[in-house]
């Protein structure tokens, strides 16, 4: 039986169409459209009906959508019906900001521990973190089993990271680093860099 390949920006968008349904929840609501979903969100009615038909039928022609079903029913398709430990190496002003974050957990994600090579900050207090010596990282994330990692290190050591990373069982990786780094196959990279979306905006001015 061949596997339906999905197009990843078709993936790309249904974390926007969950965050949206979530908060419809908060709000008290019980059915959506694609009509008004589309409205919330700048996209068009058609192209959200055909990215959710990627995946099956999830509402009825005139009734809408349940939000409560299609919030589970996404979030079971992104895997994040289940919560998932992070790594986070880099104690700096990212890697720090991102470990005290505290609206991942909520959305199937939660950091268990974060990383440095600086002894200044190995063993200090990041909210409820202790800073670890990245010496041990391959051996505790292995232990642990994490396969999600996020990188907030300089970009000069980001491929070493990422390296150390993979060799630890890591299998995807956010990297906040300006950098590309390169990884074996089947390892999935994300890139966060803040200057490239606003050299995107400033295209637009």
């Amino acid at each position: 039986m061949e596997i339906k390949t999905i197009p990843d920006i078709v993936v790309g968008r249904l974390p926007i169409y969950l965050r949206a349904l979530q908060r419809m929840l908060e709000e008290g609501r019980k059915v959506t459209s694609s009509q008004e979903l589309g409205e919330r969100l700048g996209i068009s009615a058609a192209q959200i009906r055909k990215d959710l038909s990627q995946f099956g039928e999830f509402g009825k022609q005139g009734t809408g959508y349940s939000i409560d079903y299609l919030s589970e029913q996404i979030s079971a398709i992104l895997k994040v019906d289940r919560v998932w430990d992070v790594a986070v190496v880099g104690a700096g002003d990212i890697g720090s900001a991102v470990a005290r974050y505290q609206g991942l957990a909520n959305r199937g994600f939660r950091i268990t521990m974060i990383f440095d090579d600086d002894p200044a900050k190995i063993g200090t207090e990041i909210g409820q973190f202790i800073v670890q010596d990245a010496a041990e990282m391959e051996r505790l994330i292995a232990e642990a089993n994490i396969v999600i990692a996020m990188i907030a290190v300089p970009s000069s050591e980001a491929q070493g990271v990422a390296d150390r990373l993979v060799k630890a069982g890591v299998k995807a990786i956010v990297n906040y680093a300006p950098i590309s780094i390169n990884v074996p196959e089947g390892i999935y990279v994300q890139y966060i860099d803040p200057v490239i979306h606003l050299q995107r905006m400033t295209y637009y001015l």
